[in-house]
């Protein structure tokens, strides 16, 4: 991994932008970061190089939301999400980086698709607050999703869109939710190799714009709708995870 121009032109907008997502938007779109760094880097270098700042990221958004979260909702999901991350872990083992760069660029366009359905009224969450077992399985897709791509946020959002949260009882539960996934990720991602030395050398350099991105998310949150934020997720997604599987195919 040569960290050179090209690759701080696209790591240091792509944390920034992760930051913002998870300060002040759900954490839904924090993973654009991913894609986004998958379109130069082997996609086990992306994911790497991402989740120790995640993880910064989350400390970081924990003290403004402290205690705004739903602990039952948390903890269904925190728990379902064991499983998830284990069966992605496996999957890492055996698969090669065209597999993974396919997964990443579907996901990224089902997130689009998802939340496109999502606003032009095509899918409405339940009237009716999901159970907890719900929120289990909504938590084993979430570690799933979470281990390939950091993309956890859309499977959780499916169980607390029903819940009836305000907006920050939802952004704190997913800060707190996300906090302990990418926690627990932390140590299959050093058992199977997924993080380098050039991963940490780069993880360094980009802690302040991690830092950054999380205090321009929170200040977003107080002030402005998120119909800006996602329209422009929505284009960075489409075209990157058209290029991701079409690279991955050919």
């Amino acid at each position: 991994m040569e960290l050179g121009l090209t690759f701080f032109l696209v790591a240091i907008p792509a944390v920034i932008f992760a930051g913002v997502s998870k300060g002040g938007f759900g954490s839904g779109a924090a993973f654009a970061a991913t894609p986004l760094l998958a379109l130069i880097l082997e996609p086990g270098q992306a994911i790497g190089l991402m989740l120790p700042l995640l993880m910064l990221m989350d400390v970081t958004a924990l003290k403004p939301y402290w205690k705004t979260w739903d602990t039952p909702s948390a903890l269904a999901l925190i728990v379902g999400a064991v499983p998830g991350i284990a069966l992605g872990a496996a999957l890492y083992s055996i698969s090669n980086p065209d597999l993974f760069r396919f997964l990443i660029g579907a996901v990224a366009l089902a997130f689009v698709i998802w939340q496109s359905a999502k606003r032009l009224g095509l899918y409405r969450p339940g009237t009716r607050p999901m159970s907890l077992w719900g929120g289990r399985v909504a938590g084993a897709v979430t570690g799933f999703t979470s281990f390939i791509s950091h993309a956890g946020g859309p499977p959780s959002a499916v169980f607390l869109l029903t819940r009836g949260f305000d907006k920050t009882t939802y952004q704190g539960t997913t800060v707190l939710v996300f906090w302990a996934v990418n926690l627990l990720k932390f140590l299959p991602y050093l058992f199977l190799g997924i993080f380098t030395w050039e991963t940490a050398r780069a993880d360094l350099i980009l802690i302040p714009f991690a830092v950054l991105g999380v205090w321009i998310g929170v200040i977003a949150h107080r002030r402005l709708t998120d119909r800006w934020f996602f329209a422009l997720t929505y284009l960075f997604l489409t075209l990157t995870g058209i290029k991701l599987i079409w690279d991955s195919l050919s």
